[in-house]
């Protein structure tokens, strides 16, 4: 008889909505086909077209409540609470494992949304109307190395997609924090925290002007992508070295959202 002492089973990723890979490949590849149609000057139109709208409705009180609203997409403060949120169910449940999603999410917004914004260069709309004072039809094209760098990081809306990934964060950590109480989350709570925040995020962005149309649609699906690897990740069964304090495996995110 084969001893199976110490074998410890494959693990496994953990189910997304769509699933399967493909579509995952379908976001990156809207991803990239934006990216072309706007390099080729295609969409500028739209673009445009949406500025100008918002920039003629856009009355004092509508101003003040977007930009409120628009504070819910501000990485800094997103990631904060997530880590905050973090440590307080590890401590509860004596386990390393829930800080490691926002060192992750840390990690991929970092290394994806900042390099996207140097690397495509592109002004926001305001900066027709304040420093650098460009023309127009200058605030429009990617890949405007001449610019400072703090002049033209607006494709794609790291609002949006920090709002995705964060929200995302927020959401697989609540269900958890709430069993260590005795309680169960809502599926509709769930949906409403990962749904609504980067909705009105990506609405009130390019309603302010800060962001192309284009600009938050890109970061729609970046922070689309970005959410998927987050929930993929099987946190309970991910190998951690023993010598870790708290490493053991858990079932924290078996029944999580």
């Amino acid at each position: 008889m084969r001893n199976t002492a110490g074998v410890r089973e494959p693990v496994r990723l953990r189910p997304v909505r769509p699933a399967g890979l493909w579509y995952d490949a379908l976001l990156l590849a809207a991803l990239a086909g934006l990216t072309v149609a706007l390099t080729t000057h295609h969409l500028f139109g739209l673009d445009r077209a949406v500025a100008d709208w918002a920039e003629t409705h856009r009355p004092t009180v509508a101003y003040w409540l977007a930009r409120t609203l628009n504070l819910l997409g501000q990485g800094t403060p997103l990631t904060l609470i997530a880590a905050g949120l973090g440590v307080l169910v590890a401590i509860r449940i004596r386990s390393i494992r829930p800080i490691l999603p926002p060192v992750v999410g840390f990690v991929l917004t970092t290394f994806t949304i900042g390099p996207l914004k140097v690397w495509t260069a592109r002004p926001a709309p305001s900066a027709s109307i304040k420093e650098p004072f460009l023309a127009p039809e200058q605030t429009l094209p990617l890949f405007q190395e001449d610019l400072p760098l703090r002049f033209a990081q607006s494709y794609p809306s790291g609002h949006v997609a920090n709002a995705i990934v964060w929200y995302g964060v927020l959401a697989l950590l609540l269900a958890p924090l709430l069993r260590t109480y005795g309680r169960t989350v809502p599926p509709r709570l769930v949906l409403a925290i990962r749904v609504l925040p980067p909705l009105i995020v990506l609405c009130t962005t390019t309603y302010l002007g800060w962001h192309w149309l284009t600009d938050s649609v890109a970061g729609l699906l970046l922070g689309l992508f970005l959410d998927r690897l987050v929930h993929r990740v099987p946190w309970d069964d991910v190998p951690l070295p023993a010598r870790v304090p708290w490493s053991g495996r858990t079932r924290l995110f078996t029944s999580g959202p």
